[in-house]
């Protein structure tokens, strides 16, 4: 498609370097999924010149009316006046209906890193297996994807990039998972300039995988932030702290001969779960058992590994060395190949560890570890993720002792009678000192603050706790409402 690419780059630079409008500059930004809730994620900054979607996900819930973010809103429409989408991370709740705007007619660039590139493909084709095989109709097709590449811009970390006429985009580290960025924009010039970012989901702490979230910009006017650990009871343990109660967790289970199932996603938390039982397993205190890899898991730890550069120091030097050294290649890591091959992990009564997808128990092979193990009281069910309300995720996590799972469409009530243990440290997004502190290191503060990406009650309480803070406007505005900034 080298041609085809060309002839499309072109169009895209002519775009950008179109003569400008006259008339005072102003920004806004409307809110179109994950404004008090969790999933969809979908942000539309407009000016008076230029309009720049951030993000276009699905939202993980079984009520089909809120799976996809707010499409049919005015502002939206028509699709040709969007200039550009950026996207900040491969998680579905940021790039699962992506592919939708392709579909309808969409045209402009899809501005990301090579590693959400990557990530993003390999989910939205599970995204619509996973839709088959569960009797629901796919929001959209394989060839609204091979689209959605075709369109694909890749930007580097650091590097300023004219996405519109009056807006400059700069992507940093955001810490969360492979290629996940921060989006720094720069609207307009000289007097009338504003600057914003989009913090993306965050990690403001360095973990196995990655370093600490970027906090070095030049100003931020107007900050857009996740809020999805802000409440004030919100405060996780350290990697380290996460890490220990892993290993005991697995020590204790394993002691008692029993089996080990966690939820997973199949982009950051899968890869970093992978690397705290290599190290368990490498100090010879607990004697290894196989941990089976179930659903996307190993096609996106084999995406870790073809982009180095984006692991912190410490995992790059050990992947570059390759061997024993690389802990995605251990011995005890056994990838699912067939539904066979499964059941057969299902009647084996040797202790095992497996991680599979998906991570909210909304779907995928978990569910079936979950349906043939939750009734044997010797196993245990881990969660490493969040769980958003609404999931089955969070109504087990909520203390249900028994729940409904529709299979091969019967409805069946399942007896949780599983250990269930929560171990909060493994999450790619900050809690609320860690937020707290990622808003204290941007010099100087930004002057107004919006909070997103979290249940109603925790962005409304963050937002209340960075005002007291740091003295500023905030607000935790709600689907369909529209800031204007300048």
């Amino acid at each position: 498609m080298a041609d085809e690419r060309k002839n499309l780059l072109r169009k895209f630079g002519t775009r950008i370097y179109r003569p400008q409008r006259p008339g005072p500059p102003w920004v806004r930004v409307t809110a179109l999924g994950s404004y008090r809730e969790v999933g969809r994620a979908m942000h539309l900054v407009t000016t008076n010149e230029s309009k720049v979607l951030v993000d276009c996900g699905a939202k993980p819930t079984s009520n089909r009316s809120e799976v996809q973010p707010f499409f049919a809103a005015p502002e939206m429409l028509p699709l040709d006046n969007i200039d550009a989408v950026v996207i900040t991370h491969a998680h579905v709740d940021h790039i699962g209906m992506l592919p939708v705007l392709f579909k309808y007619g969409y045209k402009g660039p899809v501005y990301c890193t090579q590693p959400t590139r990557d990530l993003m493909t390999l989910l939205q084709v599970d995204y619509i297996k996973v839709a088959q095989a569960e009797g629901n109709e796919a929001p959209y097709s394989k060839s609204d994807i091979q689209e959605c590449i075709k369109h694909v811009v890749d930007v580097n970390w650091g590097e300023k990039t004219d996405i519109a006429p009056d807006i400059k985009m700069t992507m940093e580290n955001a810490g969360h998972i492979l290629g996940s960025s921060s989006v720094y924009m720069q609207v307009g010039e000289g007097r009338g300039e504003h600057k914003l970012l989009f913090s993306g989901d965050i990690k403001y702490e360095k973990s196995w995988l990655f370093d600490a979230a970027t906090v070095r910009f030049n100003k931020v006017d107007t900050l857009v932030i996740e809020s999805t650990y802000g409440g004030p009871q919100s405060i996780q343990p350290t990697r380290q702290q996460a890490t220990q109660d892993l290993h005991d967790l697995i020590t204790d289970a394993l002691s008692r001969k029993g089996k080990i199932f966690c939820p997973v996603f199949a982009v950051g938390r899968s890869q970093e779960v992978m690397m705290a039982i290599d190290e368990l397993f490498k100090s010879e205190k607990v004697t290894p058992v196989t941990v089976w890899l179930d659903g996307m898991i190993s096609e996106a730890t084999a995406i870790h590994t073809s982009h180095p550069n984006y692991l912190n120091k410490d995992l790059r030097g050990k992947m570059l060395r390759g061997g024993v050294e690389n802990p995605f290649n251990s011995k005890w890591f056994r990838q699912v190949e067939s539904r066979e091959q499964r059941e057969s992990i299902l009647l084996d009564p040797t202790p095992c560890i497996v991680l599979a997808t998906s991570g909210m128990m909304t779907g995928g092979p978990i569910v079936e570890y979950f349906k043939h193990w939750a009734p044997e009281p010797g196993h245990t069910l881990c969660f490493v993720g969040y769980q958003a309300s609404g999931t089955l995720g969070r109504r087990l996590q909520d203390g249900h002792s028994q729940v409904p799972l529709v299979d091969q469409g019967q409805t069946l009530m399942v007896d949780v009678r599983c250990n269930m243990v929560i171990i909060d440290g493994f999450s790619g997004h900050s809690d609320r000192n860690q937020l707290m502190d990622y808003v204290n290191a941007l010099n100087p503060t930004p002057r107004k603050i919006i909070c997103h990406h979290g249940d109603p009650q925790t962005c409304n309480a963050f937002r209340k706790g960075l005002r007291e803070k740091f003295k500023v406007q905030t607000y935790a505005p709600d689907n369909l409402e529209t800031l204007r900034l300048v």
